[in-house]
């Protein structure tokens, strides 16, 4: 296989081709490092490209092949980790001059776990400071441009995840998501984005930040995506939050055939783009003709969200408001600006939030059931990639922090806690991808991943072929 096809492959296809010694994992290696290197500097992906240590791995487990010893599911495959998660041997930053630069002892649990599984850690790819933001810039690493127009966000938080993962480079990519930040920059990149139910990936040390983090893959391929979560997924000692079941590396069978989808283009209250509407209106259509049963609704709980969520997400941005002004200057000016927003937000207010927030996750998980709905499809966010440098697009109304405006239907199942995934469904007039999401309540993982699947089969998406 030419550098480019391993460099392109899926990980499935990587796997299968080092377990029957048809590709090496550093012929694999090689070649998506060559392709990152004609994609980088321009698309700036990376917080921490540790190529050295990667050949080395990748000689490791070439190695393991030829001595004939047991191979996980991952072997030889390349993998990236965002600049949330510790690498073991490199600092976590995450996006943020303030942070410390000595590197981490060991490596975080789900980044142990790729490792046992025989994946190859290229490096750790960029974050917004302290994730906070869902468009591709930080003070640390600057901006991370999206692979299909240089000069327009790649997303965020997991900005590095997806530009590199919609160039083509390697296959699998891990982000985080508290708001969207899985999702919204899969969007954005032309990628699949697919952030589990709450407690199904280990995240430790667990934020305190009102469990809103989750983690989870960024890949090309469901089939991709649902491999890497399988190997990531189950109960780990230091996340009291993690859940008992795991899962296999194939996606459940069955795609979208028989299913009953709820479809709603605003929740009842957001604002969005046409042309961003139009793509995803298509997609239904795409699922109802796969066999879905789909009905437009507006879910009674969706209206509650936006006031709910800036009160979450301001009052779990104030741990990091600037001590004086010689911090604030070397911080993001957003995140200053948000906190400084929230700097009177009190103990009491946190905790009503809390309150309101539990009501609004129980009446979100209550809906599916009671409505009889299996899942729920949204667009993934509101607008297409737009200026890196902006917290909204030109042609929204600008402010100096508050870009949740354009991502008002992922935040929902972060406060649920419940399963979504971003599928890339279509590009705009100027080129640039829209994606849809799947939802569904708590522990639907497997059934978001076999719908998402069907929809891949039904509406096949075209992925950057060379660097622009």
């Amino acid at each position: 296989m030419a550098r480019t096809e391993l460099a392109t492959a899926s990980a499935v296809e990587l796997a299968a081709l080092v377990r029957v010694k048809r590709a090496s994992p550093l012929e694999v290696t090689e070649a998506v490092l060559a392709r990152i290197a004609a994609w980088e500097p321009r698309l700036n992906a990376f917080a921490a490209l540790d190529a050295d240590r990667a050949r080395d791995a990748a000689k490791a487990a070439e190695a393991a092949v030829t001595r004939g010893a047991a191979l996980g599911p991952l072997h030889g495959v390349p993998v990236t980790i965002k600049d949330i998660q510790a690498v073991a041997g490199l600092p976590t930053r995450r996006g943020s001059r303030l942070s410390d630069a000595t590197p981490a002892a060991a490596d975080a649990p789900l980044v142990a776990r790729l490792r046992a599984a025989g994946a190859i850690i290229l490096g750790k790819t960029t974050s917004t400071e302290q994730g906070w933001t869902a468009v591709s810039h930080s003070p640390l690493t600057g901006a991370t441009h999206n692979p299909w127009q240089h000069g327009m966000t790649a997303g965020g938080s997991s900005s590095g995840a997806a530009a590199l993962c919609g160039a083509g480079c390697g296959p699998l990519h891990l982000g985080t998501d508290g708001a969207g930040s899985i999702r919204l920059p899969a969007h954005f990149c032309g990628a699949v984005g697919f952030k589990p139910t709450y407690g199904r990936v280990p995240y430790a040390p667990v934020p305190n930040n009102g469990a809103l983090s989750h983690a989870g893959p960024i890949a090309r391929s469901v089939a991709d995506a649902a491999l890497m979560f399988s190997v990531m997924a189950g109960p780990h000692p230091l996340d009291h939050t993690t859940l008992g079941e795991t899962f296999g590396p194939e996606v459940p069978p069955g795609g979208l055939h028989g299913l009953r989808i709820a479809y709603s283009p605003d929740l009842g209250h957001a604002k969005v783009d046409p042309e961003v509407a139009a793509l995803v209106a298509q997609a239904v259509r795409a699922m109802e003709d796969a066999g879905a049963r789909v009905e437009q609704v507006t879910p009674p709980w969706g209206p509650a969200g936006p006031a709910l969520e800036r009160d979450i997400w301001g009052g779990a941005m104030r741990p990091f408001l600037a001590r004086d002004a010689a911090e604030a200057a070397r911080m993001d000016p957003g995140l200053v600006a948000c906190t400084e927003a929230y700097r009177g937000f009190s103990f009491m207010d946190g905790h009503a939030a809390q309150g309101r927030r539990f009501a609004y996750a129980a009446a979100v998980n209550a809906w599916f059931a009671e409505a009889g709905f299996d899942l729920l499809a949204t667009p993934s966010a509101s607008v297409a990639a737009f200026p890196v440098g902006l917290q909204r697009p030109p042609h929204w109304d600008p402010h100096d922090w508050d870009w949740l405006v354009w991502a008002e239907f992922s935040y929902p199942f972060n406060l649920s806690h419940g399963p979504a995934i971003s599928l890339p469904c279509g590009r705009t007039a100027a080129g640039l991808p829209v994606g849809v999401q799947l939802a569904g309540p708590r522990l639907a993982d497997a059934l978001v991943l076999r719908a998402a699947a069907g929809f891949q089969v039904a509406a096949p998406f075209t992925p950057v072929i060379a660097p622009t």
